[in-house]
């Protein structure tokens, strides 16, 4: 529901302005995914072990790289689980907007963490190429079948959450590990078949090229909401003709659109009004229109009535 607030305000000076002040506040808390978080950290941990130690048993860094991204996507689970958590407290003194941010933080922890995890595996796989050791083919097919059962299923867990950042990366890091998987399956039937040890390394930096793919989409985007860019989805251009089409709308300015978490978008925009006051149903239209239209929780809107113009900067005492 939409609460709207006019407030008038007379600034004691010789221009003299009214303003009002229209909040549309939306709260969508992101959809719990608690027990898909639960579900996926232990499947994946159980797996990551037992990939690990195969890889080392066996002798395949394919096994091993693909166990260090596994290891890798349960700590971005865990954090994006916390995050999911803190964003569903209530803001508290100097926090006016709670911890929703943190699940944006999480995003970026999640792509270093990425990064940590592919140099480690550069290093180690390069010593390996220098150092071969032959590794057996059945083994990885078997272990890495297991592999593709258990991020398919957990890829699904969190089919339902696109929309979220955090969900959505959850999402793509378990169907790439799949894929990273059948693979993993296909060189360890390829060394079986032919006994070229080097299939391994050469299979092994083709997981590595996925992993920085997924990294690369993952950091720009958690980036970019860190900077609070508007969110790709929201064209401002078309905001801005939105709240302009309104009856009474001269001029749109001071528009300003940016995520609060990685499931909730906020704005705020200065609205000229002339001759006409702005009452409690047309800014509760215009809020519940943005929420709509454009996805926006968090709305603020200042109507002016433009008939005091002055060249200071927005709401400064001409």
């Amino acid at each position: 529901m939409a609460h709207a607030h006019a407030h008038n305000h007379d600034h004691h000076d010789h221009h003299g302005h009214s303003h009002a002040h229209g909040h549309g506040h939306h709260h969508h808390a992101p959809a719990d995914f608690g027990r898909a978080f639960l579900i996926g950290i232990i499947l994946n941990t159980g797996f990551v072990l037992i990939e690990a130690a195969a890889g080392l048993i066996y002798g395949s860094m394919a096994l091993i790289a693909d166990a260090g991204h596994n290891l890798s996507d349960v700590l971005a689970l865990a954090l994006a689980w916390i995050a999911a958590i803190a964003a569903k407290r209530p803001a508290q003194g100097r926090f006016t907007y709670g911890y929703k941010s943190s699940t944006i933080l999480a995003a970026l922890a999640n792509a270093l963490l990425l990064a940590v995890a592919i140099g480690a595996i550069l290093f180690e796989t390069v010593h390996r190429i220098m150092n071969p050791v032959e590794p057996q083919g059945m083994a990885m097919a078997a272990v890495a079948g297991i592999g593709i059962a258990i991020n398919a299923f957990t890829a699904m867990l969190f089919v339902r959450g696109q929309k979220d950042i955090n969900i959505r990366g959850a999402y793509l890091h378990m169907m790439a590990d799949a894929l990273v998987s059948v693979g993993v399956v296909i060189a360890g039937l390829a060394i079986l078949l032919t006994g070229l040890a080097w299939i391994d390394a050469a299979v092994t930096l083709a997981i590595l090229a996925v992993i920085a793919w997924s990294t690369w989409g993952l950091a720009r985007d958690s980036v970019a909401m860190g900077l609070l860019a508007a969110p790709e989805g929201i064209d401002l251009a078309e905001v801005r003709r939105h709240l302009a089409s309104f009856d009474g709308v001269a001029a749109v300015h001071d528009l300003h659109v940016w995520p609060m978490s990685t499931t909730e978008v906020a704005l705020t925009a200065h609205l000229v009004m002339p001759g006409r006051p702005a009452s409690d149903s047309f800014l509760r239209d215009v809020a519940a229109s943005l929420e709509c239209a454009f996805g926006v929780h968090h709305a603020t809107l200042q109507i002016e009535s433009g008939d005091a113009p002055c060249d200071a900067p927005c709401g400064a005492v001409c």
